[in-house]
C-alpha cells in the first residue's frame, strides 16, 4: 500500500513536467492551426512568397521522404518561386492540400517553464488537377513541422513530409 502511494504521489508531483498534446479549444493549439492554414493557403493557393519566406527561419530545412532534403530558406524560396512561375494566371490551382479532421495535434516546447516552440502534427491529402480539369485524389501523407518563436513570430525550422501513400496503393 506504501508503494502505492509513493506512485501517485510521484505521478502527481510529476504532471507539471509531463506536456501532452494540447486540446483543440487551447489557444497555442489554435494559432498553429492558423498558421498551418495561412502556410498552406499561400503555398497552394496564392503563391505567396512574401508569406511563405516569413513563416520560415533562416536556417530552415525540409524533409521530403521522396524529395530529398532542402536546406536553408533561400533554397526551399528559390525552389517554390520556380513552381509558382509555371502556374498560368487565371487557372485552377494545379493542385490541393487538405488537412484531416481531428489529425492535427501540437505538442508544446518549454524551456525550464518557458514556451520557446512547439511539434505540430498532422495528415493531409493531395489532389490534382488531371487532363479534363477535374481534381483526382493524389497522395496521403503525414507532416511534422517544428515551430519555434523567434522575436514573438511563430516559424518554421524545420519541416518533415512522409509516410506518403498514393490512392492506388491504399486500394490494392
Amino acid at each position: 500500500m506504501r508503494a502505492l502511494a509513493i506512485v501517485v504521489i510521484t505521478l502527481i508531483l510529476s504532471t507539471d513536467t509531463l506536456q501532452a498534446q494540447l486540446a483543440p479549444s487551447e489557444n497555442l493549439y489554435l494559432v498553429l492551426k492558423q498558421q498551418d492554414s495561412i502556410l498552406f493557403h499561400a503555398a497552394f493557393n496564392s503563391c505567396d512568397a512574401s508569406v511563405m519566406t516569413a513563416m520560415f527561419t533562416e536556417d530552415f530545412e525540409f524533409y521530403h521522404d521522396k524529395g530529398g532534403i532542402t536546406e536553408g530558406r533561400e533554397t526551399f524560396m528559390k525552389q517554390f518561386k520556380e513552381n509558382c512561375a509555371r502556374r498560368v494566371e487565371g487557372e485552377p490551382q494545379p493542385s490541393k492540400r487538405i488537412l484531416f479532421p481531428k489529425s492535427l495535434e501540437v505538442h508544446p516546447l518549454k524551456n525550464n517553464g518557458v514556451l520557446y516552440g512547439a511539434i505540430q502534427h498532422g495528415m493531409h491529402e493531395f489532389e490534382f488537377l488531371n487532363g479534363s480539369g477535374d481534381y483526382q485524389k493524389g497522395d496521403i501523407a503525414r507532416f511534422t513541422h517544428l515551430w519555434v518563436l523567434e522575436q514573438g513570430k511563430w516559424k518554421i525550422k524545420r519541416e518533415l513530409s512522409y509516410d506518403h501513400v498514393s490512392r492506388t496503393d491504399l486500394t490494392n
